[in-house]
């Protein structure tokens, strides 16, 4: 009798541990939803809380955005890598999240191991510029004149690793050149340094560009995305003006802890994606020069993988190193 008291006692209890993360999963949200991603100010920010403001509606609770700043984003990110996997802490971040652990040893996460897709929020093209000084007014004519004078023209970034930067070496592989590298502390003065004539050309963000290039002190030469951009619909893409297959947006997506609940991942996704769905959160981030998506979870994690092999040998070849 005592031995089957026990065992029904015991199924009961495991009935129940299996049931817990179902019901907790129906239960969500039933507080505020969280979304760390890096200091006040930037692109990361903007994303964040245009999410924040039309995802609460739909979610049903607030949602705040919780600004970790300092040490290259470990601090934001490894944040969350150690937050409880409940659906109340995420993360909106770029490519840093999976591409850093290629350029720093000792990263404390795991791209792939620690987190688990949300979704892919937006993705921003870079416009690649040249000063006006430069005699070349296509990819093909920058190319050929690169191969021309190897290790004389020069291109400004915001520093080793960022998104520019990795842009500009993508392009040294595949159109096998050897453009020189100038980091800059941050995007201002490397556009200031562009427009100086100090460098002779960059890959930026449209909105960095776009009042320049009105002006005639800077000159467009493609889009760095794999399809034309309203953003700049008179200009070629890259792959089109000269150097087929390149591609290089900034990438920005919401992820979750791992071990989060499939069901709790399901309706983030869900509700973020309705979120940003609304003509006008669209309008807002073309005028930032990034384009919403709002793709499923699984396009998330392919999109990363693909990303973590493609650029991560660029960033291994051209040994970019950041501390």
């Amino acid at each position: 009798m005592l031995n089957s008291r026990f065992a029904a006692a015991a199924i009961l209890v495991s009935t129940q541990m299996c049931a817990s993360p179902v019901l907790f999963a129906q239960s969500y949200p039933n507080k505020p939803v969280r979304i760390i991603t890096q200091e006040a100010g930037g692109g990361l920010d903007f994303t964040a809380r245009l999410i924040a403001q039309n995802a609460a509606g739909f979610l049903g609770q607030p949602v705040f955005v919780d600004n970790r700043g300092g040490g290259g984003g470990v601090i934001a990110i490894e944040s969350v890598a150690k937050a409880a996997p409940d659906g109340y802490t995420t993360l909106l971040y770029g490519s840093t999240m999976w591409l850093l652990p290629f350029m720093r040893d000792n990263v404390p996460w795991d791209p792939i191991r620690d987190f688990l897709p949300v979704t892919l929020t937006n993705r921003q093209p870079n416009v690649l510029v040249v000063h006006p000084s430069m005699p070349v007014r296509s990819v093909k004519q920058l190319i050929t004149l690169a191969k021309a004078r190897p290790g004389d023209l020069n291109y400004g970034s915001a520093g080793p690793g960022s998104q520019i930067s990795i842009a500009a070496e993508l392009f040294n592989s595949m159109a096998q050149v050897n453009i020189v590298h100038i980091p800059f502390k941050g995007s201002a003065p490397a556009i200031q340094a562009i427009l100086s004539g100090e460098v002779h050309l960059m890959f930026t963000v449209a909105p960095s560009a776009a009042p320049h290039v009105r002006s005639g002190r800077l000159k467009p030469l493609a889009v760095s995305s794999a399809e034309p951009s309203a953003l700049f619909p008179d200009l070629p893409t890259v792959a089109a003006g000269g150097l087929p297959g390149y591609e290089a947006v900034s990438l920005l997506g919401l992820f979750a802890p791992a071990k989060t609940p499939a069901a709790i991942i399901n309706r983030l996704n869900q509700d973020i994606v309705r979120a940003m769905a609304g003509t006008d959160i669209k309008q807002k981030f073309f005028n930032a020069g990034s384009v919403v998506v709002g793709s499923s979870p699984d396009e998330l994690a392919t999109l990363v993988k693909s990303e973590m092999n493609r650029i991560g040998k660029v960033i291994v070849d051209a040994k970019i190193r950041v501390q």
